[in-house]
Order: C-alpha cells, then structure tokens, then sequence
C-alpha cells in the first residue's frame, strides 16, 4: 500500500498543527504489534493528524517504525523528531442517513416569567418541549393542533 506523499508546504503546515498535540498511542518494547497498528489506524481516522510516542532508545528501529506505519496505514510521515512520530492522513467523511418519517425530537427552553410588581427578578423557568408540542407566548406548553376530522362525503368518495 503506498503511502501519502505531500508538498513541503503541506507538510509544514501539518507539523504547525501537531506542535500542539499530546501523544494519542504509546509504542512500548513489544514494539508494532497487530494491536498497535490497530489503534493507530483508529486514532489516525478519529483525529486525521497524530503523534505516536515510542519508547524504545534504537533510532534505526524507530525510522523503521515510522516508515512501517506510514506504508501500512496509507499516511504521510509529517515528522520524527526524538521519540515523537508525527503521521497525518485525510479523515474519512461521515456519510449520515436522514430518516424521512422521524420527528423532531424534544428541546429545553428557557421561559421567563416577569412578577406583577415591578422592581422583583424575573422567574426563570426551564420548559421542556417534545416534537409535538409548541410553546404559547404566555409561557405555557400546548399540544400541537390535531387533524380536522375528514367530513363524512370525502371519507365516501375514496
């Protein structure tokens, strides 16, 4: 599988953005395990752009980690710097499904209530409104207006 190649630019700019960043997976003695390369893989499609930290003290084992990673997970090597590995790869976009016969779902509204003499707070009140409910200018909660009923001619025509 090949790995990402980007311009100079691109990659300075990734490695701005990483400079910020916590390790999101820790790389031990066992070395690249299956589980590890697992974890990687998912940090890389949650979050795009990660560090990987690597505990080992051999630098050519952890170029050859780094190179690894890169090739086998399809991301571009942003930077290796001490015991820091930075990879970045395009996150995946998120395809949602809309369900055509759902309904709103409820919500939480703020309603105040002014006091009758002039110089007290307002009450605040914390309303929840369901998806076939609306909400008065009086402050109070009614259910939406059912259907008219059909008249008896059009429930024969049919």
């Amino acid at each position: 599988m090949p790995r990402i190649e980007l311009s100079i630019q691109d990659r300075k700019a990734h490695r701005a953005e990483a400079h910020h960043l916590d390790p999101v997976v820790m790389i031990g003695g066992d070395g690249l395990t299956p589980a590890v390369k697992k974890e990687v893989d998912a940090a890389l499609k949650a979050h795009g752009l990660i560090k990987v930290r690597v505990f080992s003290d051999d630098r050519a084992a952890r170029e050859t980690m780094f190179q690894t990673l890169s090739d086998q997970l399809e991301a571009a090597p942003i930077q290796h710097i001490g015991k820091l590995l930075v990879l970045w790869r395009p996150k995946p976009e998120v395809v949602r499904e809309r369900d055509e016969d759902r309904m709103a779902g409820p919500r939480d509204v703020k309603v105040l209530k002014h006091s009758s003499r002039g110089g007290q707070r307002p009450e605040v009140k914390i309303l929840r409104v369901l998806g076939n409910q609306r909400l008065t200018a009086g402050g109070t909660v009614k259910r939406a207006k059912p259907k008219p009923p059909t008249s008896v001619k059009k429930r024969n025509q049919t």
